[in-house]
Order: structure tokens, then C-alpha cells, then sequence
């Protein structure tokens, strides 16, 4: 009970730190998949900036900051379940490290419980990210308000509109992220100290792995959350089928440029503040 607790807290934290740092070219990201009036990465950058502010690359950031906590918190809890009922299949202990499936398992495993809990506050925030891309005045004053008028138009099924293909992102997307941090972690850290360095590195090189292999479920989930309601009737297969044939097969990798750069210091800031507040929980309880 002490160590879910623990991964609780710990992966709570880390999201917020995630957050924080990766939030910017994440709201690029999602407007490079959403729309086809950017170049490319810069030009979005610039656009945004010119057109908004610097506040514009911020857009949407007060909803996964607010669910950030629970959700994080909640797929580090996962992973632990994840762990434990892969121990158990392999008959380990609790200080025995896990064969290499068992830590894969233990990914996978993580998004079905944090995908239950993101993506009411993922729905808001691309809603809110794809704002100002036009001339027309915002929809939406912000997170509050969009969740109630999203509620009202939609009922609750519109909070949870793309569950599916978050889950056919995060399952995968997770097995990359959790698996490549422990694999390089058990390698560079031997039997010393786990240093910053090396977290910050591992860290960052989990979350590249995790987008590679989450992109172009990403773009698909981004499409279908921010189409008007009825658009795609057909679910994520008509969303696939149309973005391939208008626009071709390279549009499943939209936005994979700030996702990649995001992907190393914003996992790098998350797995520091998952094991710099882990170790404090340890000295606690």
C-alpha cells in the first residue's frame, strides 16, 4: 500500500513538471495536426507568437495542469500494478528486476487506468489549443468554460469523445516510454547512485521512444476530438481513411517536430521529478 502510494505522489508531480516545460511545443504540435496553414514548426512557432503572444503558446495549459496530477499520478500507479502482476507471472521478488516483457507488460498496462482518467482534460485542452487559428472570435473563455459548454452540446460522452484512440496511443505509446527508461536506467546505473544526469538522459530518451511509436495514433485523436460533433460518424477508421486519402500517409506523422522536441526535456523534467520526490517519500514513510 506505502509504495502505490508512493508511485501515486511521485508520478503526480512529475506530470506537473512535464507540464511546465513541455506545454509550448505541445500546443504547436497539436495545431500543426489540426490544421494545414503552417510550413511547418517555425512557421507555427512564429505565427502563433505574432498573432497571440507568447501567452498563445500556452493555450490550454490551465486543464492538463490542473489533471496532470491525477492522471500522472495515476499511470505511475499503474505501472507499479503493472509490475506487481508481472512479478507475479514470473515469479519474482520484489527486488528482483523484471525480465524485459514484464517491464513491457507493466507499460501496457499503465494506460488502461491513465487513459480512464485523461481524456475528459485532454478533449479540453486540444479544444482550447486550436483556438485563434482563425479570424473568429474564441468559443471558449477557458477550460471551466469550455468543459461546461462541451457538456451541454455533447452530454457526457463528449468529454470522453476519442478514448479509444487515446487508449491505441498511450498502450503502445507507454510499453516505448516505460520499457526504454527502466532498460536504460538498469544499464548506466549499475550498482552505484542514480544520478540527475542519468535520469535526465533516460528520461528523455523514454519519451522520444514513446512518440515515435504514439504519433500517428496522436493525429488521428487530435482530428476526431476537435472535429465538430457528427463529423467523423464512422469513428477513428473514417478519420484515418480521409486524413490518408486528402492529404496522404506522411499526415499520420503531423506534428511529429515539436513532439520529438518536446519528447526529451519535458520526460527528462517528469522522471526528475518522479525520482528526486520519490526518494524524498522514501525517507518519509
Amino acid at each position: 500500500m506505502a509504495e502505490a502510494a508512493k508511485s501515486f505522489l511521485s508520478g503526480g508531480l512529475g506530470g506537473m513538471c512535464l507540464v511546465f516545460v513541455g506545454h509550448p511545443l505541445d500546443t504547436i504540435k497539436v495545431r500543426l495536426q489540426t490544421s494545414t496553414e503552417y510550413s511547418g514548426m517555425v512557421d507555427c512557432f512564429k505565427k502563433t507568437v505574432q498573432k497571440d503572444g507568447v501567452k498563445g503558446l500556452y493555450r490550454g495549459m490551465a486543464a492538463p495542469l490542473i489533471g496532470i496530477t491525477p492522471i500522472f499520478a495515476v499511470y505511475f500507479w499503474g505501472f507499479d500494478m503493472g509490475k506487481q502482476i508481472a512479478r507475479s507471472f514470473e515469479g519474482k521478488k520484489p527486488e528482483e528486476e523484471l525480465t524485459i516483457p514484464g517491464l513491457m507488460f507493466a507499460g501496457g498496462f499503465s494506460a488502461i487506468p491513465g487513459t480512464a482518467v485523461m481524456v475528459p482534460g485532454d478533449r479540453i485542452k486540444v479544444i482550447l489549443q486550436i483556438q485563434g487559428q482563425s479570424d473568429a472570435p474564441p468559443k471558449y473563455n477557458g477550460p471551466i468554460d469550455c468543459f461546461k459548454k462541451v457538456l451541454a452540446e455533447e452530454g457526457p460522452a463528449g468529454l470522453y469523445k476519442g478514448t479509444a484512440l487515446t487508449l491505441l496511443r498511450d498502450g503502445p505509446g507507454s510499453v516505448a516510454y516505460y520499457g526504454a527508461y527502466e532498460i536504460l536506467k538498469n544499464k548506466l546505473q549499475g550498482d552505484g547512485e542514480l544520478g540527475a544526469l542519468t535520469i535526465i538522459f533516460c528520461g528523455g530518451m523514454a519519451g522520444i521512444m514513446n512518440w515515435l511509436v504514439a504519433v500517428p495514433p496522436d493525429v488521428l485523436k487530435s482530428r476526431y476530438q476537435t472535429a465538430p460533433a457528427g463529423t467523423y460518424p464512422g469513428g477513428f477508421r473514417q478519420v484515418a481513411a480521409e486524413l490518408i486519402q486528402k492529404e496522404g500517409v506522411m499526415s499520420l506523422y503531423s506534428g511529429i517536430a515539436p513532439a520529438l522536441t518536446r519528447a526529451f526535456p519535458a520526460n527528462a523534467a517528469c522522471f526528475l521529478g518522479v525520482e528526486t520526490s520519490r526518494k524524498a517519500l522514501d525517507m518519509l514513510f
